[in-house]
């Protein structure tokens, strides 16, 4: 059975350290990258969600006009 002298247990206990620090860096980059990736799609679906409000907007202006072009030629007949 080998011994471990103190020194051998700091080292291996600070290489453990060491690679659980590189894990949590890369998971840190990696949750930063997924963060941005998701506040652009958020400020893209912000913007389509305008456009999409803006065209219903129209839409239903239009609609209300032809409706009341109807009306106004409903009664003039």
């Amino acid at each position: 059975m080998s011994q471990s002298t103190p020194q051998s247990v700091t080292e291996q206990e600070l290489r453990k350290l060491e690679v659980r620090l590189e894990e949590l860096v890369r998971s840190i980059e990696r949750l930063k990258e997924e963060n941005r990736s998701l506040r652009n799609q958020q400020e893209s679906l912000v913007s389509e969600r305008a456009n999409l409000i803006e065209k219903s907007e129209l839409a239903r202006n239009r609609v209300e006009a032809m409706i009341n072009r109807l009306k106004a030629m409903e009664q003039g007949a």
